[in-house]
C-alpha cells in the first residue's frame, strides 16, 4: 500500500469530488437563472455608446472586486479614471493601480484566446501564468516568486494552505479534474459556473503561491465563465458578489474545509450571488432599453408636426422622462433644463398649461396632486396581471398599461438528469 501523500493528513477534504445529487432545489432553480439571463443578456440590443459605457461600468466593478477582496483601496471612480488613463497616483499608491492592470491584462488575454477559438485548457502551467500576470510588476516579499509554487507555509487567517510539497501535484489533480468535466449541450453556462466555483474554491484551499492565490482563482474562474458563453459583463459578478459579501465569503470557505469537502452549501451562496448580481444587471439593461424606446416613441407621437410648440412640448416631455418617474410641480417645468428654460423665456404660465394638456391628450404625461409626471411605464410590455391591478397610494406612479392584461414569462430552464450525477475524478 503506497505511503500517503501530506496532504491526506493535514487536507483530507481535497477530495476532488462534487456530489451534486442531494444539493437544494434553490441550486438547481438558480443555475436555470443563470443560464437563461446570461443568455437573454448576450447579444441584448443597446445603442453602442450606451453598451460601451455600461461594460465600462461593469468592468471597471470587476476589477475592483477581484483586487479589493485582497486590500486594493481604489474606489470605482479611480478604477474607470484608470481604465481612461486619466488616473494619477502618488507614487506610494500606483501599486493599486499595477494590481488592477495586472488583472486587466489577465482576462484580456482570457478573452483574446477565446475570441481566436483556442479554448486553452487547464493546467498547472497555466495556473502558473495567470499568477506570474497578477504579480506582474508588484513588490513582494523575498520569499515570494511570481508564477513559482511556494516552498513556504502560508495561510489566510487560522486557515493553512496545503502542504508546499504537494501543491504541484494537487494542482496536476484538480486540472486533470476540471479537464473531464463536460457539459451536455445545451447546458455550458451551469457547467462553466459550477467549474468557476470548483476551481476557485480548491485553489483557495490548496493555496499553491506565496502571494496572490485569490486573484489567480478569480482569473480562473473568469476564464470557465467566458469560455461557457457568460457575457464578458458578467464575467467578473462572482468576484463581485466574494466581495460585496466577504465575511461570509470567508465564513463559508472555512465551512466547507470542516465539513470533508462538502461544497453544496459554497455553490448554493456563490450561484445565488451571481444570479441576484445578474439581475442587477438585466435591470439596468432593461431601464436603457426602455428609454431607447420611449424617446422613439415620443418622437413617433409628434409624427411629422414641427412647429415651435411640436419642439417644446416634444423637448418638454423628454426632460421630464428624465426625472425616474417623479411628479414635478407646474411651477418648476420651466426649469427642467437650459435648454426648455430658453424656449419658455418669453411664455406665460398659460403656454406650460397648454402644454401640459396637449401632452395628457397624447397619452405621454399624466396629472396628480403633485404635479405632473411621464408615463415611461407604457412601455414595457407583458407586466404581470398583479402589477397591473395593485393599489397605489397618492402620488406613486401608476403601472397601468392601455391594453389587455399583459402577462410576464418567466425565463427559467431546468437541467436535466445529466448534470444532477456526481461529478468525481
Amino acid at each position: 500500500m503506497p505511503a500517503l501523500r501530506k496532504y491526506e493528513i493535514s487536507h483530507p477534504w481535497l477530495t476532488f469530488t462534487l456530489d451534486l445529487r442531494n444539493v437544494s432545489p434553490r441550486l438547481w432553480i438558480a443555475l436555470g437563472e443563470a443560464q437563461s439571463k446570461c443568455q437573454h443578456m448576450a447579444g441584448v440590443p443597446l445603442q453602442p455608446d450606451t453598451a460601451a459605457e455600461l461594460h465600462r461600468i461593469y468592468l471597471a466593478r470587476g476589477l475592483l472586486a477581484t483586487t479589493a477582496i485582497e486590500g486594493n483601496t481604489l474606489t470605482e471612480k479611480e478604477v474607470r479614471d484608470l481604465l481612461d488613463k486619466k488616473l494619477k497616483l502618488p507614487p506610494s499608491r500606483k501599486y493599486l493601480a499595477q494590481e488592477i492592470d495586472n488583472i486587466l491584462a489577465g482576462f484580456n488575454g482570457i478573452l483574446n484566446d477565446i475570441k481566436a477559438g483556442r479554448f486553452v485548457p487547464s493546467s498547472t502551467q497555466l495556473i502558473k501564468t495567470f499568477n506570474a500576470q497578477v504579480l506582474n510588476k508588484l513588490t513582494l516579499a523575498p520569499e515570494v516568486s511570481p508564477g513559482q509554487i511556494r516552498r513556504h507555509s502560508v495561510g489566510v487567517g487560522t486557515y493553512r494552505g496545503a502542504p508546499a510539497e504537494d501543491c504541484d501535484y494537487l494542482l496536476d489533480r484538480l486540472c486533470e479534474w476540471l479537464n473531464n468535466i463536460h457539459a451536455p449541450e445545451g447546458e455550458e453556462i451551469i457547467y462553466g459556473l459550477i467549474k468557476s466555483v470548483v476551481g476557485h474554491v480548491y485553489l483557495a484551499w490548496i493555496h499553491p503561491f506565496g502571494d496572490g492565490n485569490g486573484r489567480t482563482a478569480r482569473l480562473m474562474e473568469a476564464k470557465f465563465l467566458l469560455e461557457a458563453g457568460v457575457p464578458s459583463a458578467a464575467a467578473h459578478l462572482l468576484s463581485n458578489h466574494y466581495n460585496l459579501t466577504r465575511t461570509e465569503y470567508y465564513r463559508q470557505l472555512d465551512q466547507t474545509s470542516k465539513s470533508n469537502g462538502d461544497l453544496r452549501m459554497f455553490m448554493e451562496y456563490a450561484v445565488r450571488g451571481f444570479v441576484d448580481q445578474l439581475r442587477e444587471q438585466i435591470s439596468t439593461i432593461q431601464e436603457q432599453q426602455l428609454m431607447v424606446s420611449w424617446v422613439n416613441y415620443v418622437h413617433e407621437k409628434f409624427g411629422s408636426q414641427r412647429t415651435a410648440a411640436d419642439r417644446r412640448q416634444r423637448d418638454v416631455v423628454l426632460a421630464m422622462s428624465k426625472k425616474a418617474g417623479a411628479y414635478i410641480k407646474p411651477a418648476d417645468i420651466k426649469q427642467l433644463d437650459p435648454r426648455i428654460a430658453a424656449q419658455y423665456a418669453t411664455k406665460t404660465p398659460k403656454t406650460v398649461t397648454r402644454d401640459m394638456n396637449r401632452l395628457k391628450r397624447l397619452g405621454l404625461i399624466e396629472a396628480g396632486p403633485m404635479g405632473y409626471r411621464a408615463r415611461i411605464e407604457i412601455m414595457r410590455a407583458f407586466l404581470p396581471t398583479s402589477l397591473l391591478n395593485r393599489p397605489r397610494s397618492s402620488g406613486t406612479p401608476s403601472t397601468d398599461v392601455e391594453g389587455p392584461d399583459r402577462q410576464l414569462e418567466l425565463g427559467l430552464t431546468l437541467p436535466t438528469g445529466q448534470a444532477t450525477h456526481a461529478l468525481g475524478h
